[in-house]
């Protein structure tokens, strides 16, 4: 019993779809750092610097009453805050990273070779498609004349 379930676990677990899918979690949590590093240490310091000297990663609102000037001192206070400086980089990497999946898709689609259809029968009776094979319809049961093939 034991070592059919280990077979079928295996059968399931080395199977083409799910090492692929794994490959791509991994992957994809390593450039979800890159993205995350390129926005909080290259992108977000220069667009505070232009915006009057603006930390990003430092932006929160206090919800009590104890004063903390950093949000790594409300932090460690644990005083309630609002980090919408962080959330501001954290939208920031999504739309990065969705920009960038979306021209990798693009860029894929290109080189991808276009599929070449068969050519579409269709039943003279019924108008629907069939197989360009097909002797009967299958939608409406007609016999499909010898010259529609």
């Amino acid at each position: 019993m034991m070592s059919k379930f280990l077979d079928e676990f295996k059968a399931f677990a080395l199977r083409g779809n799910v090492v692929d899918m794994a490959v791509g979690v991994i992957i994809g949590g390593a450039f979800g750092k890159i993205v995350a590093s390129f926005v909080s240490d290259i992108v977000m310091p220069p667009i505070g610097m232009v915006i009057g000297g603006v930390d990003f990663s430092n932006l929160f609102i206090n919800l009590s009453n104890k004063k903390v000037d950093t949000l790594a001192e409300a932090v460690a206070a644990k005083v309630p805050v609002i980090a919408y400086g962080k959330f501001l980089t954290t939208v920031l990497d999504f739309v990065i990273m969705a920009f960038v999946i979306f021209m990798m898709v693009s860029l894929l689609n290109r080189f991808k070779k276009e599929e070449v259809k068969a050519p579409e029968t269709v039943c003279p009776f019924c108008k629907m498609p069939i197989d360009p094979e097909a002797t009967k319809c299958p939608h409406c049961t007609s016999d499909i004349p010898q010259e529609n093939h």
